[in-house]
């Protein structure tokens, strides 16, 4: 599995039982601290291999540094958020490069496993399966108001621990279940992702806006004008290929396009099971929800956003 489907990883296949997964990603800072840094860089790095169903086994630091204008203690902070970040996942540090460069970046180069007849991808979702997300959105709006200053402490924090959280007790529990899709959402937003998933599945995929958890705070940010760049962007690259119900609000569709850092799993789930697997997940710190539903076969794949 590589590059036809835009999927969250390559997968390459050892033998009948054993299949590598590969991915690499890296940002530039996303908070003031450099250990926070350090453990969402990590998180975001890590959640590819979690998109595809698989474990973390090993990881690679990849790190710019100006090494003329910021302090050795700052690099060392970032490093040992990763550090701790790889270790909560279960995987090993095995090494890495770094470079001297005007701008700050940090990331992994991460390895894991699977096995190859239980690799997750963003195709596949079937006709009748709902449609899942694990962590709020709003992190982009959120993020923009840091930095114009004008978030609150409590949001600062909640928006640091939702962009470290690991995907890890999302992906566990969900492979006990049939899951028809899956993906992370990032950078291209819910409906970005969610587009990409309708085209690879070759589906209409149903999202209900209304349903999709936010973070605390992004609505009440994002209606003073803190809606990041990348939110309009993203509407852009989707272009006409949404249907959007005109009763929407202008934030929530914002909120809908919004990039996210470290985002969450969305992925497509037999009906009968959705129930069950939502709960496990809430019972276990994952503020999953079902947020929309795979409506039939479509064949260039579409979403409609209600």
């Amino acid at each position: 599995m590589g590059l036809e489907n835009s999927d969250d990883a390559g997968v390459f296949r050892l033998n009948d039982t054993t299949a590598l997964i590969q991915t690499l990603d890296f940002l530039t800072p996303v908070t003031d601290s450099p250990y926070e840094f350090g453990q969402i860089a990590a998180a975001n790095s890590l959640s590819d291999v979690y998109a595809m169903g698989g474990a973390p086994l090993t990881a690679m630091n990849i790190v710019c540094f100006p090494e003329s204008d910021l302090d050795e203690t700052i690099l060392q902070e970032t490093l040992q958020g990763g550090i701790d970040k790889i270790q909560e996942a279960g995987a090993t540090l095995v090494g890495g490069h770094s470079v001297d460069d005007p701008e700050f970046k940090y990331g992994l180069s991460v390895t894991g496993l699977v096995h190859p007849e239980k690799v997750l991808a963003n195709k596949g979702a079937k006709t009748g399966e709902l449609l899942v997300l694990t962590k709020p959105v709003g992190v982009g709006i959120l993020a923009t108001a840091v930095k114009a200053k004008l978030a609150a402490a409590p949001h600062i924090k909640l928006l640091v621990d939702t962009m470290a959280q690991l995907n890890k007790t999302a992906c566990n529990i969900l492979l006990d279940y049939s899951v028809g899709a899956c993906t992370d959402i990032t950078g291209f937003g819910l409906a970005g992702h969610l587009l990409e998933m309708a085209r690879g599945s070759k589906k209409t995929l149903r999202l209900f806006s209304d349903k999709v958890p936010v973070l605390e705070g992004a609505r009440e940010y994002a209606m003073m004008g803190m809606v990041p760049a990348g939110a309009y962007r993203n509407k852009t690259f989707c272009g006409q290929n949404i249907d959007i119900d005109s009763g929407i609000d202008a934030i929530t569709l914002d909120l809908m396009f919004d990039p996210q850092t470290s985002g969450g799993l969305f992925f497509s789930i037999a009906a009968n099971d959705a129930a069950a697997c939502v709960r496990r997940m809430n019972e276990e710190g994952v503020a999953a929800a079902v947020v929309g539903e795979v409506a039939g076969d479509h064949g260039c794949g579409g979403l409609i956003v209600t």
